[in-house]
């Protein structure tokens, strides 16, 4: 008995205001399809469908309406979904899927290259602005040009390693599996003031501080975010939320900061008597299944490289073994005596 190819099915949920407990819901729901479904939060997932086609004694296109019309009528809720023989195409299928259709991609090497090749690369994997941008100043537009340079040559516009990932990707090769376990939906960080604080530099000094807390605490956990919410909290008990989807999914501390400095600019704060601040990542994922924009920025690459090292260092010696210098301050600074009017700052 010859075993099966492999399928793998990509399903988007049109949920209303991304519904954490409804999405929940519907993973539940899939169980009944396969046991094999990894979560993306907050509104798609990836299932191996490869075992229910022979349960459901069905073939891709059929099982994806299944799906499709399970979660229409318990939860009123309509899908797009794609099939491939890889999460990468299933994933690349299903964003070029038109809302509420199926797309189906047969498992031979024609049938992947009829769909790969003509796609733009910036649908790629792994391929963001500033590498397509590259890439176009060879010539190349689309994966299949990708496909059929030598693999030296690639490696030599975009580097070794990603060289290598990005040729093997464009020829159609994916062998992740679904991992049928989802990361937790969020974690947090928050700081409250010892007075109602109006200065807006302490207010950017908490932020940075918590986004370095958010930071090292997913890296240790092995899990990035793709959105980030502010929430400061006022002297009247009122508060104000800001949230913002990041361009791909991270845990490097810098792009947090800068995502939670942009978040309270938006809110225009002017003499406000702040109470407290909290910053919370949402629609967490593994690391290890999230792509990341190349950058051939060198001081980026510097910069992950030394977050990586202070993470060990705070792994050995605690928490507080490195941090910025904006919040290295000394302990004789932080805690001023009281009798000059002056309270500490966080």
């Amino acid at each position: 008995m010859t075993n099966s190819p492999r399928t793998i099915l990509r399903v988007h949920f049109h949920l209303p205001d991304q519904n954490g407990e409804l999405f929940e819901q519907l993973l539940a729901l899939l169980t009944n399809i396969t046991p094999r479904i990894q979560a993306l939060p907050q509104n798609a997932a990836d299932l191996d469908i490869t075992g229910a086609l022979r349960f459901f004694h069905t073939d891709p296109r059929g099982l994806a309406q299944l799906v499709r019309l399970r979660c229409l009528a318990l939860y009123g809720v309509r899908t797009t979904a794609a099939t491939g023989p890889s999460r990468m195409i299933a994933s690349m299928a299903a964003a070029a899927t038109t809302p509420g259709g199926i797309t189906v991609i047969g498992h031979t090497p024609y049938d992947v290259a009829a769909f790969l090749r003509p796609q733009p690369l910036a649908a790629l994997p792994g391929i963001g602005p500033a590498t397509a941008k590259r890439l176009a100043r060879y010539g190349l537009t689309n994966v299949g040009e990708l496909a059929d340079l030598p693999l030296l040559t690639v490696q030599r516009i975009l580097g070794a390693t990603d060289g290598r990932t990005l040729h093997a990707r464009a020829r159609g090769h994916d062998d992740r599996p679904v991992v049928p376990q989802a990361a937790p939906r969020s974690t947090a960080a928050d700081h409250t003031f010892d007075r109602d604080e109006l200065d807006p530099h302490q207010h950017r000094r908490t932020l940075l501080s918590l986004a370095e807390q958010l930071g090292a605490r997913m890296r240790a956990d092995d899990v990035v975010t793709r959105t980030l919410t502010l929430t400061v909290r006022y002297a009247d008990r009122s508060s104000t939320i800001k949230s913002r989807t990041l361009v791909e999914p991270t845990a490097h501390s810098p792009t947090l900061t800068t995502t939670a400095c942009s978040l309270y600019d938006l809110l225009g704060l002017e003499r406000a008597r702040v109470r407290g601040m909290a910053l919370r990542a949402e629609a967490l994922q593994p690391a290890e299944h999230a792509t990341r924009q190349l950058s051939f920025d060198p001081t980026d690459d510097r910069a992950r490289r030394i977050e990586a090292a202070a993470d060990r260092a705070r792994a050995r010696f605690g928490p507080d073994a490195v941090k910025p210098a904006a919040l290295a301050v000394r302990d004789a600074s932080r805690h001023v005596r009281r009798e000059h009017g002056i309270s500490s700052v966080p």
